[in-house]
């Protein structure tokens, strides 16, 4: 940035003491001490824990659906631990007493797919788009959009806490969640709905709860 790391002196103030008071000598910091404890270690610290928080989230995404990531993490393992993997998939995907996917299915269609998938398909998205020509592998097809659309980041939820002061004002205090989630949605995802035609969504809202009705 072409900034020279000088930091200036500033004039140390002497104050005026009263004659009770004890002497006791002053040790006040330097400029490039001030700098690197208020601000480089706080930074560093700062960054150290956020990389910490980040990479935890990975470990648990990893041990959720790492078996799936890519074709040489598949094919490592042997059926005891592949069946096991997905057993806690569908634990994990289960909701009272439904699941996305079922386990037993799962583990039939993972070992078909591990024949006849091709070497080069080294990303999670090359697998996706490859099961895409078939109609036989339905839970694996669910459980590799699932791993595509799960966020593994922050910024979506810092994005939304941005743009919830904006909506959430104190004249919307009595606005259902319903409306809020999707007011949420249309400003976070905005560059999207620029490309939306509102006049065939709103054509087709109307056909769809219109009240009046024509007599002849």
């Amino acid at each position: 940035m072409n900034i020279d790391p000088i930091f200036q002196v500033k004039r140390v103030i002497r104050r005026k003491k009263q004659f009770d008071e004890t002497t006791c000598p002053e040790n006040p910091q330097s400029p490039e001490d001030s700098f690197r404890t208020n601000y480089f270690l706080y930074l560093v610290d700062q960054a150290i824990g956020s990389l910490e928080k980040r990479f935890e989230k990975f470990t648990t995404y990893e041990k959720k659906f790492g078996f799936l990531f890519s074709y040489k993490k598949l094919n490592s393992l042997n059926e005891n631990n592949l069946k096991m993997a997905c057993n806690n998939l569908e634990l994990i995907l289960k909701h009272k007493d439904a699941s996305d996917v079922d386990c037993e299915e799962l583990f039939q269609e993972l070992k078909i797919l591990r024949t006849i998938l091709p070497k080069e398909t080294t990303h999670v998205i090359d697998i996706l788009n490859y099961l895409k020509r078939f109609d036989c592998f339905p839970n694996v097809f669910i459980a590799y959009r699932i791993l595509l659309t799960i966020p593994i980041t922050v910024a979506s939820a810092e994005r939304s806490f941005s743009k919830l002061k904006l909506l959430k004002s104190y004249l919307r205090s009595t606005m259902s969640q319903e409306r809020l989630n999707g007011l949420a949605l249309l400003s976070i995802e905005n560059s999207l709905l620029e490309n939306v035609d509102y006049k065939n969504i709103i054509s087709d809202f109307a056909s769809k709860n219109a009240r009046r009705t024509i007599f002849r």
